[in-house]
């Protein structure tokens, strides 16, 4: 009597049996950074809404001293699975507007954009993107 061959597994029987990646994490779907987004809501709480931007150097200029808060680069937060700015102390403030304004509208890295985000409160952000 012939003996009974072994089914041969499928692809998809052997990616199956595969023990789980230790470098495989909970899956999360892309999330904009702030501009892109038009909007974002802060660690707080916060939804900070895209007023205008790119904004002219002068009118930047006014905001990074008049501005309610300031915001130079951004940062992913795991916890909360989304793109925060990094909020910037009133002391560190003169010395970022330096530093951005020598960067906005660069050709070369790092260059800078400014933004202006309003919160519903009245609040007023500047918001500056930082590309490398």
């Amino acid at each position: 009597m012939p003996k009974k061959q072994k089914r041969a597994a499928t692809l998809a029987e052997m990616v199956a049996a595969l023990p789980p990646s230790a470098t495989e994490g909970p899956c999360r779907s892309y999330v904009d950074p702030p501009v892109a987004a038009r909007g974002f809501t802060g660690a707080e709480g916060t939804y900070w809404r895209l007023t205008r931007g790119p904004l002219d150097p002068r009118r930047a200029k006014r905001l990074a001293t008049d501005a309610d808060l300031m915001s130079m680069g951004i940062y992913y937060d795991d916890e909360v699975g989304r793109w925060l700015p990094r909020f910037l102390a009133e002391a560190e403030r003169p010395a970022a507007w330096l530093e951005a304004r020598a960067g906005l509208g660069a050709a070369y890295p790092p260059a800078h954009e400014a933004y202006e985000f309003t919160a519903d409160d009245g609040r007023v952000l500047l918001f500056i993107e930082t590309y490398c």
